[in-house]
């Protein structure tokens, strides 16, 4: 998206005089995340299996983005992107242990500078010692780790995955009784719901003012492991195949070949019945996401503070499910890129479904107008912005779509990659790699590469223009190896140590020992597999490494 300039920043006066504001023309911000939860696998975008009622219902009162997309499809760019509402390599964020420098500012900074109260519950995924980038307060450890544990290192080629993800989370998906995600779910949701009822007890005395409330679930991230009531939910309902079979290695894109040697799925031979187990197990996840998510709505209702409140929903990124034999993210296919977005604001959004595309870079701006209220005054931001506000959509306005860009650097490839979406075509370009180019509108599941076609020639120029506009990739192919061997330099230097750097967000002592730290990620069985109860011996690769 075409970036505006932004005017000065706001002055200290026009802060303040934001920041005493009457709430009752500006709505609390209550931004609600799943993790890699793919649009497509809803039953609010259309799909016949998967049971999601709290979200089909807040769909119907909602504004509906059909297509929307994440701007980076792996957790911590992603999320790093949306809050600072930039593409990813603006910020120097390449992969899930780059770290989004303190100097960046995020909603959370903008919002505070324009009086709200800014807090986080759940998972964000920060890395490096700035671990609030704006928010008053964080009610929950993270989940992931902070440190630079998990930088991939290209001049291993595509099979180097520091973060260790395998084809293990599909042969051993099934369910549980408890395990490290819902144990961490729980909590998101009772913070979560507590923080809404001490702010309508604060509301009710004349105490509160205008709050952001964030609350990022884990589920339905991998392993595919289901709590047990939710599984059995699926029980003798038929689990749909993948729309699109296994495309055999040798007939892969070399993206594609490169994500199949990353995630092992050389190492094991992944059966119909693994393929069905793993997608009723997420689809049983997304079940459980959509009954914590109910809860957080449920509270709003109650309290009587959903009338004043601005709820959007998305995710950080999707998952690919098995279509074309491939699991997890790191791809730019519609089921990895693709997220929902709902966006409810009562009196403010006429209900109804948007096609036109946007992404996650829009939620900043988006917001930025709805803490400006009637006739008050807006904080500008003081670096441009690559999104832009979705608020004349959400009242209604037509035409609304424009290009979307999405990057990828991180582990599973040897070189930077990025997307275009204008209209119906979808243009991904990866350095040293052939150009891939489809139609959706078409060619829907993306089966028919245009790049090569003579009748497309002039379209895949002017999409190369606008990709290669404002994306040096040879420049940034130099400069994120040079950053892969400043960090790994650094985490081997913390292993042989023995300690890393007290990065990670911990709200109560223990909590260490309970999540992924670099104290816990090593060993044959790291802490997901390990809490997973009852327990699962992981299953060993049955098949030797592809040469």
């Amino acid at each position: 998206m075409s970036a505006a300039t932004p005017p000065a920043a706001a002055t200290a006066a026009t802060a303040a005089t934001a920041a005493t504001a009457a709430t009752a023309e500006r709505p609390h911000i209550v931004l609600v995340m799943a993790d890699q939860l793919s649009a497509p696998f809803l039953s609010l975008y259309g799909h016949p299996v998967v049971r999601t009622p709290r979200l089909a219902a807040l769909a119907r009162e909602s504004v509906v983005f059909d297509s929307a997309y994440c701007n980076f499809p792996i957790c911590a760019p992603s999320r790093a992107s949306m809050l600072a509402g930039r593409m990813p390599h603006a910020l120097q964020v390449w992969d899930n242990a780059s770290e989004l420098r303190a100097e960046v500012p995020t909603m959370a900074h903008y919002l505070s500078a324009a009086g709200y109260r800014t807090v986080l519950a759940g998972k964000m995924h920060f890395v490096g010692p700035d671990q609030l980038h704006g928010f008053h307060e964080r009610l929950t450890t993270d989940i992931y780790p902070a440190e630079f544990l998990w930088v991939p290192d290209w001049s291993q080629g595509p099979g180097h995955k520091p973060t260790g993800v395998g084809m293990g989370h599909v042969v051993d998906a099934g369910p549980s009784l408890r395990n490290m995600q819902i144990d961490y779910d729980e909590e998101v949701a009772h913070v979560a719901v507590q923080r809404i009822w001490d702010l309508a007890r604060a509301e009710e005395r004349g105490e509160a003012g205008a709050h952001f409330l964030t609350v990022s679930f884990t589920h339905p991230h991998p392993p595919f492991v289901a709590p047990q009531a939710h599984w059995e939910r699926y029980e003798g309902v038929e689990i749909d195949p993948p729309r699109v079979p296994e495309i055999p290695y040798e007939r892969l894109d070399p993206h594609s070949q490169w994500l199949y040697l990353a995630h092992g799925q050389d190492r094991h031979r992944i059966t119909p019945a693994h393929v069905q187990r793993a997608r009723r197990a997420y689809y049983a996840m997304a079940s459980y996401v959509d009954e914590k998510i109910g809860l957080v709505l449920d509270a709003l209702a109650q309290s009587g503070l959903a009338s004043r409140s601005l709820v959007v929903f998305c995710a950080d990124h999707g998952e690919m499910m098995g279509e074309r034999g491939m699991w997890f993210k790191q791809t730019f296919y519609e089921p990895s890129v693709r997220v929902p977005l709902v966006v409810r604001w009562p009196g403010v959004t006429q209900p109804g479904r948007r096609s036109g595309a946007c992404s996650l870079v829009d939620l900043l701006p988006t917001f930025l107008d709805a803490a400006a209220g009637a006739g008050g005054a807006r904080i500008e931001p003081v670096d441009p912005l690559d999104g832009r506000s979705l608020l004349p959509v959400l009242q209604g306005a037509q035409g609304h779509g424009a290009d979307v860009l999405s990057e990828y650097s991180s582990e599973g490839v040897c070189a930077p990659s990025r997307m275009l979406r204008r209209g119906p075509h979808k243009l991904v370009c990866t350095l040293g790699l052939p150009p891939l180019l489809f139609d959706l509108a078409r060619d829907p599941l993306e089966l028919h590469d245009l790049a090569a076609d003579p009748a497309h020639a002039d379209l895949l120029a002017a999409l190369l223009a606008r990709v290669q506009a404002d994306w040096d990739a040879p420049a940034l192919d130099a400069s994120i190896r040079a950053s892969q061997r400043r960090r790994l330099f650094l985490r081997q230097l913390a292993l042989a140590r023995g300690e890393f750097p007290a990065w990670s967000w911990e709200a109560r002592p223990g909590d260490r020992a309970r999540f992924v730290r670099p104290s816990t990620a090593g060993g044959a069985v790291g802490p997901k597999p390990r809490l997973r109860y009852p327990f699962v011996p992981p299953t060993p690769p049955d098949r030797p490494p592809r040469d």
